[in-house]
């Protein structure tokens, strides 16, 4: 099968095109700088939160306070992505995240499939062209900018 030179609405020209979304401004996909920095300020604020119920980060075993914090940002992120569709980081770098119809997850389901997968870090650096990461893919989300 080879191309006959017509365009196909669903081949990749920007990151997004394939789902609606506009190239650049409000509502496109944010690139990873953006994401980075918005898990970024979540994780230290998981890691705020554990040292002021401790008082310490490296206390008798710094392992159980990265397992707490992880536990921390895990249902923080649960929480506010099912309430507000962003996370005090995600809003600070100026995302959200959206539902993308591919999957018939309900919304607070999606949310936990989402956060689960990126606890385990590797499916969230691992991403197609769209730069969504296999855990949006498996929640059926993407995230977007303000």
């Amino acid at each position: 099968m080879g191309d006959n030179g017509a365009t196909n609405d669903t081949e990749f020209r920007y990151r997004g095109n394939r789902l609606g979304m506009p190239e650049s401004g409000p509502g496109s996909v944010p690139g990873f700088g953006r994401r980075f920095v918005g898990v970024l300020l979540d994780w230290l604020l998981s890691l705020a939160i554990v040292q002021g119920m401790t008082g310490s980060l490296t206390g008798p075993d710094p392992s159980a306070a990265s397992g707490v914090a992880l536990l921390i940002f895990a249902a923080m992120n649960i929480a506010l992505l099912i309430l507000f569709g962003t996370t005090l980081g995600k809003r600070i770098a100026g995302i959200g995240v959206v539902m993308t119809g591919e999957r018939a997850f309900p919304w607070p389901i999606a949310m936990v499939v989402r956060t689960v997968a990126l606890c385990l870090v590797v499916p969230a650096v691992i991403h197609d062209r769209d730069q969504r990461g296999l855990h949006d893919r498996a929640a059926g989300t993407v995230t977007r900018r303000y």
